[in-house]
């Protein structure tokens, strides 16, 4: 089992940046790629950016590529999201999740490759 705890959500005004950070524990941390996605009100689940079990590869959404960045450190057990120059747009419930232990392959974008989820942390992104 892993258990995923983010933090970080807050308001800011457009502009502004934000860092989330998903803290990892249950199983071994650097052996299963992570992701990050984001819901907001009345919409579907969307996939903003994952990143491999090594940190070497990651992959991001056409909407937040050049202002959102995903790293891991594997000795703390993180997966953070380093997100700037913040837009209304990206107001919604952001989501950490990690893949099952059989997932083999670059990091997945579509949420039905993650198994595990944490709680959703806000962020509201005023204009």
């Amino acid at each position: 089992q892993v258990q995923l705890v983010e933090s970080g959500g807050g308001v800011v005004q457009a502009g502004g940046s934000l860092r989330l950070s998903c803290a990892a524990s249950g199983r071994t941390f650097s052996s299963y790629p992570m992701g990050w996605f984001r819901q907001a009100p009345g919409k579907e689940r969307e996939f903003v950016s994952a990143i491999d079990y090594s940190g070497g590869t990651a992959d991001y959404a056409d909407s937040v590529k050049g202002r959102f960045t995903i790293s891991r450190d594997t000795a703390k057990h993180t997966v953070d999201l380093q997100m700037n120059s913040l837009k209304p747009e990206d107001t919604a419930v952001y989501y950490c999740a990690a893949t099952a232990p059989s997932y083999y392959g670059p990091p997945p974008v579509n949420h039905t490759a993650y198994d595990y989820w944490g709680q959703g942390t806000h962020v509201t992104v005023s204009s």
